[in-house]
């Protein structure tokens, strides 16, 4: 799902081409070129002239046009051989790539090193093909066939005469494995399809118009996801693979040449053919087959969205030239617009004429399902009558955007000599915390909603059942009427002008669809979902539901799954679906690291005679603003001052950004993880606790407790944290305490390197089972400490800190092979109780 707006900028962009005016240097290089041309054709029309004049035979004229023609032709042959040889000496590796991959179609194994070559696979594959071909078989007799009859009453004969899938079986040209990126439940593979297969199917549309297909080319990268991994046969709760892009296919018709023409086939080409796969197995699309039966089918068919991405198609540059005048002598400009894919939704831009530096300042927004692994595809073309010019292309993987959070930059176009596109792409996050909700006032969305539709039951024949069912007729007469055949249904969602249209179930009062939506929320107070369930020749509403938005708001997770009534339908018609609603939240990108500048070795050497303890010199107040660095102080000072969940940025000298209480601050922890010269894997505190709270200042009680399950995995090379739950935490308010925790692998104590888990609200004895890994080597880990804080999500002021209690981990003390699972005592380090 995606959607677009359009950002106004503050000049006039779009007629910037057309008042410029030429220059007087312009309309000489003009007349130049015009009075070349003229004398052109003086001297191609002057010897004819001069041949009727003198009274020579026309065979000399046709003597002359030959050997010119011959000329050209073979002067033609000779820049075009030439110029090959020119553009392949420069540019010889790209020209042999592209020669390989389209001649010889390599695999995909021999381009990329991270993917692999599974010759193993493609053998079972050619073994097992000819009992896939039995399996085709079957199912386009006895599945396919009944559909397609009842899809038209004009394919009612329809019938499968011959169906064989050839010797050819599908190959697998390479496969690429991710382990480091995913949960480790599941496996994620990415298949390198190719297919030139010798399929043979024959049809009977209608006696005697015949149909089928004879070879077809299939190319295209298919995910298979094996998830949950189990501990019991069959070790795989379930599959779901999918085509991340739409693959590219090729079809060898046969039967009546006008077969396309038909009523039937009206619109059945390759592309119609490819629409269809990607209803069906295109993200968002996937087919999935659940394995035992405790999967549920709605998260493998439609899991949440990883995030939305807001693209600004900000404008372009140095763009190729396609318009010409004068017969091709006259170079102009172009007419440029852009087209924006990701999967199955595609926009176009506005066209702006006559300009090689466009601005179109448009938004769009798209809901990404995989990252990395779906592409943004941008596309420039130039507007003409009849055919649009190909003038570049440029395509970017979400998994980039994700990472980076934000990316504002000109990406070079390729397939063109020159030009560059500016795009700025922003990542949003989906969250569930309402006091998140902020409505923009530029028209971008707010919200996401994801609608799963799983089935309904009992819904009327036609609108002549609903009618006779509320004026509570049944006659003898209506009894006697011949029974019409079960609803042919489908399901339309529309949020204002947003309308989405759910396959087609044809026969069936108890329809499956088994599908899921995703929309764009701008407004949730004032926007609500209308379901209307519709009879699909005549389009009339077999049943009507509306689920206002903000009723989404307040409850748990924002999730509504259950069967709800339908109106203006039978008495028991119902329809199940779930509606989750997530709150679209721009996430900050990733801190710079900034290099510590080096030490003087004489200022250390004279610390060291002067207190004979490096670190002790370190944290002496007198010596901070000389002797410590910019980076030690921002380690410093992050840990309790007033921005704790962030780390300050480097802004100025070091002495301007001290806080007053500096000379106060006094080692936690005395142990320096890297070396006794390192400061930033410190913690510090305040011995006065002024950053606290009154109420927490003031308890004299027990913080509460946190119970924590840590492992190392030694297969993975991971250090496995389980956050499980706490129990008995401060309580902040009257209702309990929003919780959440957040943790720190020390020395990384960065932006990015934060984990925290999700918020439990209004409660004391929050459940949270959030795991989090770390990729570190046992060595490494054991050398490393882990800082735990328990935090409350509503702060009692903006300047006071959220910590309700911490606790600190020495991973030394701890055997990581076998795993640890206690309980440990919360504490709030530099508060001075009173006896």
């Amino acid at each position: 799902m995606s959607s677009a707006g359009e950002m106004h900028p503050s000049g006039p962009a779009e007629g910037a081409g057309l008042g410029e005016k030429l220059s007087p240097a312009a309309v000489n290089r003009i007349m130049m070129e015009f009075l070349i041309y003229f004398g052109r054709a003086i001297a191609v029309f002057y010897p004819v002239y001069l041949t009727g004049y003198l009274g020579l035979s026309i065979s000399w004229v046709l003597l002359c046009i030959v050997m010119i023609t011959w000329w050209k032709k073979n002067r033609k042959w000779k820049d075009v051989r030439i110029g090959t040889a020119i553009q392949f000496v420069d540019n010889e590796k790209i020209v042999i790539n592209k020669e390989l991959q389209s001649a010889l179609q390599m695999a995909s194994w021999v381009n990329f090193p991270d993917v692999e070559k599974v010759d193993w696979v493609n053998k079972v594959l050619e073994q097992a093909w000819p009992f896939f071909g039995m399996y085709m078989e079957k199912l386009l007799k006895e599945t396919i066939q009944s559909s397609i009859r009842l899809s038209s009453p004009a394919l009612k004969m329809f019938t499968f005469t011959k169906v064989h899938f050839g010797h050819i079986p599908l190959r697998i040209t390479g496969m690429k494995a991710y382990t480091d990126e995913v949960d480790e439940r599941e496996v994620v593979l990415d298949l390198h399809i190719c297919y030139d297969g010798d399929v043979d199917i024959d049809a009977d549309v209608k006696p005697p118009i015949t149909a089928g297909v004879k070879g077809l080319k299939l190319h295209g990268m298919i995910r298979v996801i094996l998830e949950p991994l189990i501990g019991q046969a069959p070790l795989v709760g379930g599959v779901t693979f999918f085509f991340i892009r739409r693959p590219t296919l090729e079809i060898n018709w046969t039967g009546m040449t006008n077969l396309l023409d038909s009523p039937a086939f009206s619109s059945l080409s390759e592309e119609t053919i490819i629409d269809i796969i990607s209803s069906l197995m295109v993200l968002p699309n996937r087919m999935s087959f659940p394995l035992v039966d405790q999967v549920k089918v709605d998260q493998m068919r439609f899991p949440l969205p990883r995030g939305v991405v807001r693209v600004h198609l900000v404008g372009a540059r140095d763009l190729v030239a396609k318009d010409t005048y004068m017969m091709g002598i006259v170079k102009g400009k172009s007419d440029p617009y852009a087209t924006l894919r990701v999967g199955n939704h595609n926009f176009k831009s506005k066209t702006i004429k006559e300009n090689l530096h466009p601005t179109w300042n448009e938004v769009f927004e798209f809901v990404v399902h995989e990252a990395p692994g779906q592409e943004l595809e941008v596309e420039l073309y130039d507007e003409d009558r009849d055919k649009d010019d190909f003038i570049g292309r440029y395509q970017l993987d979400f998994g980039e955007v994700k990472k980076e959070k934000l990316m504002d930059q000109w990406f070079p176009l390729e397939g063109v000599q020159n030009g560059e596109v500016n795009l700025k792409l922003q990542w949003l996050s989906l969250q569930t915390d309402s006091s998140l909700l902020k409505e923009s006032t530029k028209g971008y969305a707010c919200a996401m909603l994801a609608v799963y539709l799983d089935s309904a039951s009992n819904i009327p024949k036609d609108h002549h059942e609903i009618t006779q069912h509320h004026k509570g007729k049944h006659s003898n007469e209506a009894r006697l009427k011949r029974k019409t055949a079960n609803p042919n249904c489908f399901v339309e969602f529309s949020i204002d002008e947003d309308v989405q249209k759910s396959k087609v179930v044809y026969a069936s009062k108890d329809p499956v669809w088994e599908e899921g939506f995703t929309f764009f929320v701008h407004s949730i107070k004032t926007q609500q979902l209308i379901v209307q369930v519709k009879e699909h020749e005549k389009k009339t509403p077999l049943g009507v539901f509306n689920l206002p938005l903000s009723r989404l708001l307040n409850i748990s997770e924002m999730t509504l799954d259950q069967r709800f009534q339908l109106e203006r339908s039978g008495a028991s018609s119902q329809i199940k679906l779930k509606a989750t609603l997530r709150i679209l939240t721009e996430e900050k990108p990733p801190p710079k690291v900034i290099p510590n500048p080096q030490v003087n070795p004489q200022t250390l050497q004279t610390d060291q005679r002067g207190n004979g303890n490096p670190s002790s010199s370190a944290l002496s107040p007198n010596t901070i603003p000389g002797t410590q660095t910019p980076s030690t102080v921002l380690a410093a000072t992050s840990q309790n001052g007033s921005s704790d969940d962030s780390a300050l940025r480097y802004r100025g000298p070091a002495e301007d950004r001290l806080p007053s209480s500096i000379s106060k601050m006094r080692r936690y922890d005395s142990h320096s993880l890297l070396s006794e010269n390192s400061i930033a894997s410190s913690r510090f505190d305040l011995s006065d606790g002024a950053s606290y709270p009154e109420v927490i200042r003031s308890h004299q009680g027990s913080f509460g407790e946190i119970h924590l399950t840590v492992r190392y995995a030694t297969l993975r090379n991971k250090l496995i944290v389980l956050v499980n739950a706490c129990r008995n935490l401060f309580r902040c308010s009257d209702t309990g305490t929003d919780s959440y925790v957040r943790l720190y692998f020390l020395p990384d104590q960065s932006w990015r390197h934060r984990k925290k888990t999700h918020v439990k609200k209004k409660t004391v004895n929050p459940v949270f089972n959030d795991k989090f890994e770390f990729d570190v080597s046992l060595d490494e880990a054991t050398s490393r400490k882990l800082d735990i804080s328990v935090k409350n999500n509503k702060m009692f002021h903006t300047r006071e800190k959220k910590d309700i209690g911490m606790v600190l981990i020495d991973l030394s003390q701890m055997d990581l092979t076998k795993g640890s699972a206690e309980w440990y005592e919360l504490t709030i380090p530099g508060l001075q109780k009173s006896s």
